[in-house]
């Protein structure tokens, strides 16, 4: 019996992508993991130091070093910007496409008729620029942290609405847009005047809630990603059921990717309760892969907190320890991100960088897995080290772990 654990440590990037000059020019310089090092150059994970962490991010900085025993890459994103959804889906096995670009505003009139038709009470703040008020509690817009354009955010305060409406409210807002993501989500506020008051516009075009800003995270925060487009029959999820082989996932990428035929815990946020659960369904029999999404860390992101950023990370590393104590020979743990969220670089928007690629089974020797070209690689890796047919996109990197267990098929 088999465990494949893949940890996704959200926005932990170690350094900007090669293209971010001509692309994405206010990413320049980021780094998350370095600057949060700079920052507490005390700092110590001696986990995730054990895995490689120093290796891949390519430098020394603070007290932690390089580790011997690494089995270790990077891998780029091959989805445009920095995305938490296409990075998940890219994860898993997804061919990343062009995504489709479009302000709130173009669809306004759309959303506003199709919340009215349900019986919702609607009406419009801003004056040239506009988002949705609804029920005195919800602010729909445009996600001002993702790439603009992108996202629509439906932000409420769930001391006024519960999160079933919230979601409902998202749904319908879902069937009526095609951009890549809704994320509707919530928490309890002391006034819906909170988020009122943290409306932005951005470029002229983009009108939205601030979400670190109105309070939304601090207490109570439930989110449903509702993602549009996306074909679950050839990510690894559906492949590993064909080959009898079952998927759980866990927080953020629950919400997120698709999983009809296995366990998908959502709607969770608390790093310590995720990591509780993975540990877990790890100490259960029989073959699985587990792909479980660490949140708290890309919310200190958003929010520009390095201090609580480098705390989530602790958390982290103490959970990995009682992870890789619970593995067994045969068994593999990847720990690696989905893009970079430099809390220090000025802005409050995802970084588009290159994302440590973290590889340890019991008994494995050193090993260097490269600058891989997509997320993908992983998602095929897991593929084959269950035997079972290749996701879309991604290129294994199974041949280049030396152990002497490489898993797989075996019950």
């Amino acid at each position: 019996m088999s465990k494949f654990v893949v940890v996704v440590i959200d926005s932990f990037g170690v350094g900007a992508m090669d293209d971010v000059p001509q692309v994405r020019p206010e990413d320049m310089g980021a780094n998350t993991c370095g600057h949060i090092l700079r920052h507490f150059p005390q700092l110590r994970l001696p986990v995730l130091e054990k895995l490689g962490l120093i290796n891949a991010l390519g430098f020394t900085e603070g007290v932690m070093r390089p580790s011997v025993n690494a089995v270790y890459g990077t891998a780029a994103l091959q989805h445009e910007g920095g995305d938490t959804f296409m990075g998940h889906q890219e994860i898993l096995g997804t061919r990343p496409q062009a995504p489709l670009r479009m302000p709130f505003s173009e669809v306004i009139d759309e959303v506003e008729q199709a919340l009215k038709a349900d019986c919702w009470q609607v009406e419009r703040i801003g004056d040239e620029l506009q988002f949705l008020w609804v029920n005195q509690a919800v602010a729909i817009g445009d996600n001002l942290e993702a790439d603009l354009g992108q996202v629509f955010n439906i932000s409420a305060n769930l001391n006024a609405i519960s999160f079933d409406e919230v979601r409902a409210i998202g749904e319908i807002v879902r069937h009526c847009v095609q951009v890549g993501r809704v994320i509707a989500f919530g928490g309890l506020l002391e006034s819906s005047q909170q988020l009122l008051d943290a409306a932005e516009e951005k470029q002229g075009t983009y009108i939205g809630i601030n979400a670190p800003r109105s309070g939304v995270y601090q207490q109570g925060f439930q989110v449903v990603h509702m993602g549009f487009g996306v074909n679950g029959r050839v990510q690894v999820p559906q492949k590993l059921h064909d080959a009898g082989v079952k998927t759980v996932l866990v927080g953020k990428v629950a919400d997120i990717a698709l999983n009809p035929h296995g366990i998908s815990y959502q709607n969770l946020v608390d790093t310590q309760q995720i990591m509780d659960i993975t540990l877990e369904e790890v100490q259960k029999p029989g073959d699985v892969f587990i792909c479980t999404n660490i949140q708290e860390t890309d919310l200190a992101g958003h929010a520009q907190d390095v201090a609580r950023y480098a705390e989530r990370l602790e958390v982290v590393d103490t959970n990995l320890a009682r992870l890789m104590n619970a593995l067994q020979p045969g068994d593999c743990l990847v720990v690696m991100a989905d893009h970079g969220n430099d809390p220090t670089i000025g802005h409050s928007k995802h970084t588009r960088e290159n994302v440590p690629l973290l590889v340890w089974q019991p008994g494995i020797s050193h090993s260097y897995l490269g600058a891989r070209k997509t997320l993908s690689d992983v998602g095929a890796t897991v593929c084959e080290f269950f035997a079972a047919s290749a996701p879309q996109n991604g290129t294994s990197f199974l041949s280049l772990l030396n152990t002497s267990n490489t898993g797989g098929n075996h019950g």
